[in-house]
């Protein structure tokens, strides 16, 4: 979002200093200034060498991507293939005869099931033989190529694999010479690049350089495809229409083949999923279409706000209806009621009594009996809550018994409640410590028996629980107390910050009225901090004995500095579904925030919850790198190729008339690149010819981005709000 990015770069082509194959070096001689000595004194010399490269094999490690993936099976239609070379100039290793300097010799290919003669489940089937099978045409049905140079001896018995493609098929689908050259490039993706200048382009990383070739067929809707590699070195009198193929068609070298499958399952893409998220008309956590204005204005305050509205059934046994609200509100909550203190004792004190309309808003209440159901539910936590107590007040007792324990740092004060005894044991066996005295007493006296009266003490004072609670109260020792019991209060503090988190808070309580949240839709919220304190003081209420223990509630409320959230976002869509690798990003006041929660409910539902407000938020398509293809409108993204180079310019065709225009006739979904799409392009960009980079600059499908942004807009509240989202 912010800040720099991976540097991403196309360059046109690699052309070697020498194409592979023979070439003649030619030496003759001129002498000048003495006419009696001819040019023929010393004769010519020639001499013939070959450039080897590749021409019958791509090893394993030459490839280092292909896309669709093999095996895979997704929506491909709109996308498409290409494969990723390891070796930058291996597409322009060998010239094809008439062809331009930067078309490669070399071209991907993709097939359809029931096209391939030997392979009509386009499952990748070949057919495997030696290279001089190949050139002898042993290799039958097919006409092999005619290879220029001619055999290497140490050639003849390399393994080919060659496919057989009907010549009106090969017509139909080969690119032209053209065309070659625009659907191979190079890229570079190399460091974040955050010094770049405009006009300053850095050097190429040559360790990061990898050829790309592109297929100029997209695949169907549906069925198995084939990608092969095909080498076009001896099938030039082929290209451009010059020749039509053979009837028995033509015997080709298979570089490199996958087969993926692409469907078409009538769902709608990750363009079309998010597009409809982000044309809601009120994309807040609250019922569609209320009134702008109504004869009670309070009710329709609560609905705005996130309320709906429940049966409820008094203490009194009277039915009756009542407003709940979740923690999750459309807009920041009122002032929360106000009970015997800063806590909750019980779910009465947290009704609300709405006077205006003779009803309680019984969110608070809900959400205190919600917490203390869900700590009686938990053995593990009431155990711990009990032990917690059972420490904290053994520790408070300790501190009155001896005030120096109070002065112990952090580290040691966890040993109040187990080392006592031994700081005891060490007064006495001290220089000045009881036992010391006895032993220096003469041994006369000692044999006889006598004794030292006693020093007199006073009555050590009972503990109360007043003088227990001005204990736990007291600023001086509160630190101690509460490292002194840190092993005990841990799982607490544990299971309250997961209940400050809502993960155990059933769906129901959340979102209380299933309209609140519909099918494919996406809704922003504020969350109640006063409703999830409520249910903490709920949990927290389990056992309470006295009033000492309300008091270590507190002490543990405190200590534990529950990060509560305050913000969140829900999606219910099969976005995250189809698409689990989907990027949430959340932004709070121009900076990226990470989510406390982030969990997905069911099958179809994700929450998120936020310790700020979000006032931005996006979603992004998983990115699966570089590929090319159209957007879900079938268009794609008209590109700068001037700085700022890349930039998105419009969409194109701008009228929004699809891709349709560019194909070749025939039905086979081939780009017309020569003399449709890329004419067209240069026009759009105002320039005129594209070179291979640019071209493919154009085709990049990047992957989508939708962002949401804050309506500034406060919402009327009966109480003054902050904003709302």
């Amino acid at each position: 979002m912010a800040g720099p990015g991976h540097r991403t770069r196309f360059f046109d082509h690699r052309l070697p200093p020498l194409y592979a194959g023979r070439h003649t070096v030619t030496v003759d001689h001129t002498i000048t200034g003495d006419s009696r000595v001819g040019d023929d004194l010393l004769p010519d010399l020639q001499q013939v060498f070959a450039v080897r490269q590749p021409r019958f094999q791509l090893l394993p490690e030459d490839v280092a991507a292909c896309y669709p993936l093999p095996g895979a099976q997704g929506e491909y239609g709109t996308l498409l293939p290409h494969i990723t070379l390891t070796r930058a100039g291996f597409p322009w290793f060998h010239l094809l005869r008439g062809a331009k300097a930067g078309a490669p010799w070399l071209a991907l290919l993709v097939f359809r099931a029931g096209e391939l003669p030997e392979d009509p489940q386009a499952v990748g089937q070949v057919t495997v033989s030696t290279a001089a099978q190949l050139a002898a045409g042993q290799v039958l049905p097919g006409r092999p190529p005619t290879l220029d140079p001619p055999l290497y001896d140490d050639e003849r018995e390399l393994t080919v694999t060659t496919v057989l493609v009907p010549g009106p098929l090969f017509t139909a689908v080969c690119p032209t010479t053209y065309e070659l050259g625009m659907l191979a490039h190079i890229r570079e993706g190399g460091p974040p690049d955050a010094t770049r200048t405009v006009g300053q382009d850095p050097p190429p990383d040559e360790a990061d350089l990898k050829a790309v070739a592109v297929s100029g067929r997209f695949p169907g809707n549906a069925g198995m495809h084939v990608c092969h590699l095909v080498s076009l070195d001896g099938f030039e009198d082929y290209l451009d229409g010059k020749t039509r193929p053979p009837a028995e068609g033509l015997r080709m070298v298979s570089l490199h083949s996958w087969a993926f499958t692409s469907t078409d399952d009538g769902k709608a893409g990750f363009g079309e999923t998010v597009h409809h998220l982000a044309t809601a008309p009120d994309p807040l956590l609250r019922l569609d279409g209320l009134p702008a204005t109504s004869d009670v204005p309070l009710a329709l305050d609560l609905l705005r706000q996130g309320g709906t509205v429940l049966p409820q059934n008094l203490e009194s046994g009277e039915p009756t209806v009542g407003f709940y609200r979740g923690p999750f509100t459309a807009a920041p909550m009122h002032k929360p009621p106000q009970g015997t203190g800063t806590r909750l004792e019980s779910a009465g004190e947290g009704l609300v009594y709405l006077e205006d309309l003779g009803a309680y808003d019984t969110g608070y209440a809900v959400a205190f009996s919600l917490g203390r159901g869900l700590a009686l539910a938990d053995s593990g936590f009431r155990s711990a809550l009990v032990a917690y107590r059972k420490a904290a007040r053994r520790a408070t007792r300790r501190l009155l018994a001896f005030p120096e324990l109070s002065a112990l740092s952090e580290r040691d004060a966890a040993g109040i409640n187990t080392r006592v005894a031994r700081r005891a044991f060490d007064r006495l066996l001290g220089d000045d410590g009881p036992l010391i005295s006895a032993l220096a007493r003469p041994g006369a006296e000692m044999k006889a028996g006598g004794r030292r009266p006693a020093a007199r003490t006073a009555a050590v004072a009972p503990m109360s629980v007043d003088r227990l609670r001005t204990a736990v109260t007291d600023t001086s020792i509160r630190s101690v107390l509460s490292a002194a019991v840190r092993t005990e209060l841990g799982p607490v503090q544990t299971w309250l910050a997961r209940l400050a988190r809502l993960e155990m808070v059933p769906l129901g309580y959340l979102v209380p009225d299933e309209r609140l949240l519909p099918h494919e839709s996406l809704r922003f919220f504020h969350v109640d901090t006063a409703w999830i304190q409520a249910a903490v003081d709920g949990a927290l209420s389990v056992g309470e004995g006295h009033a000492l223990d309300a008091d270590l509630n507190d002490l543990a409320r405190e200590t534990a500095r529950i990060p509560q959230p305050v913000s969140g976002v829900l999606i219910r869509s099969e976005l995250l579904t189809h698409w689990p690798d989907t990027i949430l990003t959340a932004f709070g006041g121009g900076s990226e925030i990470t989510p406390v929660r982030q969990q997905t409910l069911g099958d179809d539902l994700h929450i998120l919850l936020y310790k700020q407000v979000v006032d931005r938020f996006a979603i992004g398509e998983p990115p699966q790198g570089l590929h090319f293809g159209l957007s879900f409108n079938n268009t794609t993204e008209l590109r700068s190729i001037v700085p700022p180079v890349g930039q998105a310019v419009d969409d194109f065709p701008a009228d929004g008339s699809g891709y349709g225009q560019f194909l070749r006739p025939g039905g086979h979904d081939v780009l017309d690149i020569e003399h449709r799409l890329a004419p067209a392009l240069a026009a759009a960009l105002n320039v005129g010819k594209l070179s291979s980079a640019q071209f493919a600059l154009q085709l990049v499908k990047a992957p989508l981005l939708q962002e949401f942004t804050a309506n500034p807009a406060s919402e009327p509240a009966s109480e003054p709000t902050e904003g709302t989202l």
